[in-house]
């Protein structure tokens, strides 16, 4: 019997899961990992702390199989900076993906024409927390760390050189915001439009397809596995959860309701013209021909879990409250955008805030929550049209364990969704990838899913809200983009 442990590295927890050839859990593990948020928009966290993380989850997976495992998959977040020296150790605290300290350049570079032309060369947008605003950012104010720096990568493949030894990184990870997804190379206009084109040295090149590696003495001993076992390092957790959903045809979608609201479509094709608005990106697959067309949004569970506390409930009393308020939450509406870094998808904008409008004292809590809830909702079918969603949409994610917001979702876009049985979906989907790298064959069973279906007696209602929804956001924009008095 063939094991694979695919190991998700997230923001704030590491999950190690052990599946058979069948996609079957046979054990699993999680820690959590320390989040550093400072003053100024800063997160980060310590490289050191996260691959303790990945140790221990490996270890108490692996001391509860029956067989050793014949090989390792990692995944995990994405974006941010993972900063390291040769030997793969961090020259200064990672910076998260969450990080708001370049939401400044992030804006004079939208009002100048900086983000628009890296966009026509490579398709995706930029937010704060991505590579080019952080990398100019510390050439201004750290350009010692950047002397020491050998490598500029991202979660995965700094965990994957502790315990490899080997400097890489998957195409997925690499694909923001340099990366022509074409051709797979890093594109020189891009770097040269943000100014930073002789940071190029820190890029390595995008892995091929079908990459494996093994662990060296150093990362067997941390993890108690044999040198030499294989490891896979990626993609990293959109494309993976989307593997581990099973979205497999052209114009397929995945909803992924984390603490990132990511939107995803399968297509075959990549465009990397100025045409549309310089947001998203065009995310690399296993397959060459294969891209997804990834709408990342910042307006997540994050900020669902916020207002729970800000009004003295958590995410125990949701399925409640949402109980409690009617569809179209008695008329209070919301915009989502709490992120310290704004908005990243369907548009960039910094500056971005929310609001909640519509209060009056006959309100409650419950009509206050519902409302953010929709305005979640609204923010995924914003996203979803704007990566050009055709065929059939699955969800996953913390979110989609609330019976009652995943029924919201499927009302809101009007569409039946799809949620996989198995929750662990990224972790799934980077064994998948391990399998077929190592030319194993996959799994012949069925994937198991519970299907939501919209209702029609809310249609008309969540059909006038997206309207006012996006009212509201136009308006809003256009006051974002007015100058602080």
């Amino acid at each position: 019997m063939s094991v694979i442990i695919g190991v998700d590295i997230g923001t704030s927890v590491t999950k190690a899961v052990a599946f058979d050839g069948e996609a079957n859990p046979l054990a699993s593990a999680t820690r959590r990992s320390t989040v550093v948020r400072l003053s100024g928009g800063r997160v980060e966290q310590d490289l050191d702390d996260v691959v303790r993380t990945v140790a221990e989850v490996v270890r108490e997976t692996a001391a509860a199989l029956p067989v050793p495992p014949t090989a390792l998959a990692l995944t995990g977040q994405g974006d941010g900076l993972w900063l390291r020296d040769a030997d793969g150790r961090a020259v200064r605290p990672a910076i998260s993906w969450m990080d708001g300290r370049a939401s400044d350049l992030v804006a004079r570079w939208l009002a100048d024409g900086t983000v628009q032309e890296v966009y026509k060369h490579t398709g995706s947008g930029m937010f704060p927390g991505c590579h080019a605003p952080l990398l100019a950012h510390l050439r201004e104010h750290e350009p010692r760390t950047l002397l020491r720096a050998a490598t500029a990568g991202y979660c995965v493949d700094a965990v994957a050189q502790r315990l490899t030894g080997r400097a890489g990184v998957d195409a997925s990870d690499a694909t923001l915001p340099f990366l022509d997804p074409v051709s797979r190379t890093y594109a020189t206009e891009a770097l040269a439009a943000c100014g930073i084109e002789d940071l190029a040295r820190l890029l390595p090149a995008p892995a091929p397809p079908g990459t494996v590696l093994t662990l060296d003495a150093h990362g067997a001993a941390l993890l108690g596995l044999p040198v030499g076992l294989a490891l896979t390092a990626g993609p990293y957790d959109l494309p993976a959860c989307a593997i581990g959903s099973g979205v497999r045809d052209v114009g397929d979608g995945l909803l992924i309701v984390g603490t990132t609201l990511a939107c995803q479509v399968l297509t075959d094709r990549a465009r990397t013209d100025g045409s549309t608005e310089p947001a998203g990106m065009w995310l690399c697959t296993p397959d060459p021909g294969r891209w997804l067309r990834a709408m990342p949004a910042m307006v997540g569970t994050a900020a669902l879990e916020w207002f729970l506390a800000f009004t003295g409930a958590t995410t125990a009393d949701l399925d409640t409250l949402l109980a409690e308020s009617p569809p179209g939450a008695n008329g209070v509406t919301a915009l989502p955008f709490l992120s310290d870094a704004g908005e990243r998808a369907p548009f960039v904008d910094p500056a971005a805030r929310g609001r909640l409008d519509g209060l009056t004292l006959a309100h409650t809590r419950a009509d206050g929550v519902r409302a953010i809830c929709e305005a979640i909702g609204y923010a995924a079918r914003h996203c979803l049209e704007a990566a050009g969603l055709t065929g059939t949409l699955a969800a996953c994610g913390g979110g989609t364990r609330s019976g009652p917001w995943a029924q919201l979702f499927a009302d809101v876009l009007g569409r039946p969704v799809r949620i996989p049985l198995e929750n662990e979906v990224g972790a799934l989907g980077a064994v998948r990838v391990a399998r077929r790298f190592l030319g194993e064959a996959p799994e012949t069973a069925p994937q198991r899913f519970r299907t939501v279906e919209p209702r029609q007696d809310t249609r008309a209602v969540y059909e006038d809200g997206y309207a006012a929804y996006r009212r509201a956001l136009d308006a809003a924009r256009a006051q974002w983009a007015q100058p602080p008095r």
